[in-house]
């Protein structure tokens, strides 16, 4: 199972929009020493949507490389075109990643059984663990309880990323599921909540900039040690919010570059965090204990 708070890693870039692939086996190493579970590489706060295939294969690979089986690497593997997930999901195999991440197919609004055809499909063709990625504030279509339940008995699919902030929907998953199926949290800001009613996690943003509180909040939530993870989650509720002040990753990296632990580079359409919200991360770093 996967478990625990694993990250949405950022892709750095150089302001040209170029991939600073020594920062990112920089930040890789960081997440290793803070406590991280797992890393995704090259899901939505990774840019997949603007990486070309080349620099995603590479970013994936590097990964690999980088974390040398220390922690588990979870490809973004996802698409809307099931053929290209197949050959995505194939190409990290064959790297050695440790599971895909495999979004719900966006902007052609499948149907269910679409969806169920389309991560069966790719379950079937590549021997490599399969988290489902439901995400319905970017993609409209979401996964249905009952397709959910349909494709977790479907050999490879292990687990969901669930960022549909609909926690009644969860409750009901966790009376159906079986216990080695990994329900992880999509959404920062309600994760403990999640982890509190029976999730084994969180896939997190706030992660970026602060690896071994978010590690060290869902420890304790899993642990039934209520009050650390409360206190830790009073900390951290800041960045929770105030990283999605605009579209992630703009906040993130604008954060992370302020820790110096990134350049500042982010790739159209996105653009840098605007003046007029630098003051709110900004503030929301000091209030988390960042800076």
């Amino acid at each position: 199972m996967f478990t625990g708070s694993l990250v949405a890693l950022v892709t750095p870039m150089f302001e040209d929009g170029s991939i600073d692939y020594d920062s990112y086996r920089n930040l890789i190493e960081w997440h290793i020493s803070q406590g991280t579970h797992g890393i995704v590489a090259v899901g939505t706060t990774g840019e997949s949507p603007t990486v070309s295939v080349q620099e995603h294969c590479e970013l994936i690979k590097v990964a690999v490389q980088t974390a040398k089986q220390r922690i588990p690497i979870i490809a973004g593997a996802g698409g809307n075109s099931t053929r290209e997930a197949v050959e995505l999901t194939e190409y990290a195999k064959s790297v050695g990643a440790d599971a895909c991440l495999s979004v719900v197919p966006y902007y052609n609004k499948p149907t269910q059984e679409g969806l169920y055809q389309h991560f069966k499909t790719i379950a079937e063709k590549v021997d490599i663990p399969i988290i489902l990625y439901d995400v319905p504030g970017r993609t409209i279509i979401s996964l249905s309880i009952n397709t959910i339940l349909r494709l977790s008995k479907v050999p490879g699919i292990v687990g969901i990323k669930d960022a549909s902030s609909d926690l009644a929907k969860h409750v009901e998953l966790t009376m159906c599921l079986t216990q080695n199926f990994s329900l992880l949290s999509g959404n920062d800001d309600t994760a403990l909540a999640y982890v509190l009613l029976g999730g084994h996690g969180v896939i997190s943003v706030t992660a970026n900039i602060a690896p071994h509180a978010m590690s060290a909040m869902v420890s304790a939530a899993r642990q039934g040690k209520l009050e650390d993870a409360r206190t830790l989650n009073r900390q951290l509720m800041p960045l929770h919010s105030q990283l999605f002040v605009e579209p992630n990753p703009i906040a993130v990296k604008w954060a992370l570059h302020k820790m110096n632990k990134i350049s500042s580079g982010i790739r159209l359409p996105l653009l840098p965090l605007s003046k007029a919200n630098e003051p709110i991360v900004h503030q929301a770093l000091k209030d988390a204990g960042m800076l």
